[in-house]
């Protein structure tokens, strides 16, 4: 089948959310969207678990909505994360997304309260039906604590709006079955899992990595792409370890945070309940961005 979302494949950043002495930092907010453009990013995806939505108030999500869509002006797509564990709420983020000019919609499937395969499709449903805007599911159920099986994506994707799915359930044959099902555009929410998901289907990622590394995230897609399997292996084994430090020391976007410190582009400040990272896995970050030759060692 054809994929009915082919606008959002490729590499999408996982934006992150500046911060300085507790407030958003809209000026290094504006320089990281800058920085990303001049990069050839071609997805912006703010306001999204590296984006650290569960703490930014309302007013601030829809700020970040604002600065970002503003700041690309057209330079780059941008689906900035509006779900929620309340629908009217995601409803709500939704429209406001759509009035400020995004291009799409990230919705995570609502997370701690635990709905059933029924509500999750009751609630993604609704948003859809509420909003005209291109949705790209969310499955995430380490965080949300529901997967969101392939028969309810395929009830979903006979939706017009919802065209794509962010898979982070961790499971290929997941990916597969969705990609059996539906002509949905599936997107890697795992780094480290990108090159195997292309192999059976995928078309991107919404990365993580891509906020230091974009253009090797991005040429590791276009290599295997164009049919060359052996620079995109060389690609995946490159980045394999340093996605493994910047998910893996600590709860996403700690890691991150730390390495845009070390490499001077910002500041390593995140929101409690997250603290930053503790003196040793610093050092271990540090040593992993040597090895990858982003600081001199």
């Amino acid at each position: 089948m054809a994929s009915k979302g082919r606008n959002f494949a490729g590499c999408t950043v996982a934006l992150a959310t500046p911060f300085k002495d507790g407030e958003v930092d809209e000026e290094a907010l504006r320089a990281a969207v800058e920085w990303q453009i001049a990069r050839g990013t071609p997805i912006l995806s703010p306001v999204g678990t590296t984006g650290e939505a569960p703490t930014l108030s309302h007013a601030e999500h829809e700020r970040v909505i604002a600065i970002v869509v503003e700041t690309s002006a057209g330079r780059a797509r941008v689906v900035p994360g509006t779900g929620s564990n309340s629908t009217t709420e995601a409803i709500r983020l939704t429209r406001f997304a759509a009035r400020a000019g995004a291009d799409g919609a990230l919705l995570v499937a609502p997370y701690y309260n635990r709905p059933s395969q029924e509500g999750l499709f009751r609630h993604f449903a609704a948003v859809a039906e509420a909003v005209d805007l291109p949705i790209v599911l969310y499955n995430i159920p380490a965080r949300t604590g529901r997967n969101v099986e392939p028969e309810t994506i395929e009830r979903l994707a006979a939706l017009p709006t919802i065209v794509a799915v962010k898979e982070a359930a961790g499971s290929l044959d997941q990916v597969s079955d969705v990609l059996d099902r539906t002509e949905l555009t599936v997107l890697s929410g795992d780094d480290s899992l990108t090159l195997p998901m292309l192999a059976v289907g995928a078309e991107g990622v919404v990365s993580v990595a891509a906020n230091i590394v974009p253009e090797d995230v991005r040429g590791m897609i276009d290599a295997f792409t164009r049919g060359d399997a052996a620079a995109a292996r060389a690609a995946h084994a490159r980045l394999f370890p340093l996605c493994r430090d910047l998910l893996g020391l600590a709860p996403n976007p700690v890691p991150l945070k730390a390495a845009i410190a070390l490499l001077g582009r910002g500041r390593d400040e995140v929101r409690l309940p997250l603290c930053p990272l503790d003196e040793a896995a610093r050092g271990r970050l540090s040593r992993a961005l040597v090895r990858y030759g982003l600081l001199k060692g």
